[in-house]
C-alpha cells in the first residue's frame, strides 16, 4: 500500500468518524419535539428543535414543507393537531432538498396524509431513487432515504397555489443540485409580509467544490444560490433548520409585545453574508490543494 493511499484511507476514516460524531449531537435536537407556534398570518412552524417543518393553512386544505426524518412524522401530526388542524387536510407535501433530515419521513407522511408530493426537478431523481445510488451505510448517511414517489416535479420560480396560499419554489442550488428556497407573502395584522425559508446555503464536510465529477457545476450553482438569496425582499426570516434564524431565541420572545421576533430582515442579511464567506473560504482552500 502507497503512501498516498493510507493517507486517503486515514482521512477517510476520519471524515466518517467525525461526521458520525456530528450527527449523533445533531440528533438530539432533531427529534426532541418543540411548542408548534404560529409564525405569522397563516404560516406556522410545526417542526422539532431544529429540524424545521412548516404549515401553510388555507380553508381548502393545507400546505406541509419538509417531512423530516422517518420518526418525526408522529411529531409532526402532533404539532398540527395541537395547533387545532387536522393531518388529513394536508394536501400537498414540499421539501427543501433530498437529504434523509428533511424527506426521510416523507414515505410515511404521504402514506398517512393522502397528500400529494412536488418536489424541484433536480433533486425528484434523488427522491424517488433514495438518495445516491451507493450501498446504505446506516441511518448516520443525509444521503440516504426511504423512496417516495413525485407527483409534481417543480421548475424554479414555479407556484404552488392551494386556496389563498402563494408559495414560489426558488431554486437554490449547490448543497443538492435542487435544493429550494420558499418564499411566499403572509398578511399580519393588515400587514404584507414576505417570507423567506431558506433551503440551505452550507458546504457539509466532505464536499467537493473542484473537480467534482458527480456534480461538475457545484461551485458556481452556489454562487447562483447566494445571488438569488441575496436579491430576495425579506422581512420574516426563516430555514431547513431552526438555528439558522435564530429560532429557539425568537420563538421565547413572542407575546411579549413589540414587534414580531421572526420579522429579521437584518439577521438574514448577515447569514447569508456569512454562509457566503465560508463557502468561498473553502473554495478557495480546494482550489489551492488541487
Amino acid at each position: 500500500m502507497t503512501d498516498h493511499l493510507r493517507s486517503r484511507m486515514l482521512f477517510s476514516i476520519l471524515l466518517l468518524l467525525g461526521c458520525s460524531q456530528v450527527f449523533a449531537q445533531d440528533m438530539s435536537s432533531w427529534t426532541e419535539p418543540f411548542p408548534p407556534h404560529r409564525i405569522a398570518g397563516n404560516l406556522y412552524y410545526v417542526g422539532s428543535r431544529d429540524l424545521a417543518s412548516y404549515l401553510i393553512t388555507t380553508p381548502e386544505g393545507h400546505v406541509l414543507i419538509n417531512s423530516s426524518l422517518e420518526e418525526s412524522v408522529p411529531l409532526i401530526r402532533a404539532s398540527v393537531e395541537k395547533l387545532g388542524f387536522k393531518f388529513a387536510d394536508i394536501r400537498i407535501l414540499l421539501i427543501s432538498h433530498a437529504h434523509s433530515d428533511h424527506c426521510a419521513g416523507s414515505a410515511e407522511f404521504l402514506k398517512q396524509s393522502g397528500a400529494k408530493y412536488w418536489v424541484m426537478e433536480q433533486d425528484a431523481d434523488a427522491v424517488e431513487n433514495g438518495g445516491a445510488k451507493k450501498a446504505r451505510v446506516g441511518k448516520g448517511d443525509y444521503t440516504q432515504f426511504p423512496a417516495a414517489k413525485v407527483d409534481h416535479r417543480l421548475k424554479d420560480g414555479e407556484e404552488v397555489k392551494l386556496g389563498d396560499a402563494v408559495l414560489v419554489a426558488r431554486l437554490t442550488p449547490g448543497h443538492t443540485p435542487g435544493c429550494t428556497t420558499w418564499t411566499m407573502q403572509v398578511t399580519d395584522n393588515g400587514k404584507p409580509l414576505n417570507a423567506v425559508i431558506i433551503g440551505s446555503p452550507n458546504v457539509n464536510p466532505g464536499y467537493v467544490l473542484v473537480g467534482n465529477k458527480n456534480y461538475p457545476a457545484i461551485a458556481t450553482d452556489y454562487e447562483k444560490t447566494f445571488r438569488v438569496l441575496k436579491a430576495l425582499p425579506v422581512d420574516l426570516f426563516l430555514g431547513a433548520h431552526g438555528g439558522y434564524y435564530g429560532m429557539e431565541a425568537k420563538h421565547a420572545r413572542l407575546g411579549t409585545g413589540g414587534t414580531n421576533p421572526f420579522i429579521d430582515p437584518a439577521g438574514y442579511l448577515r447569514y447569508v453574508t456569512d454562509r457566503e464567506a465560508a463557502f468561498r473560504k473553502e473554495w478557495e482552500k480546494q482550489k489551492k490543494s488541487k
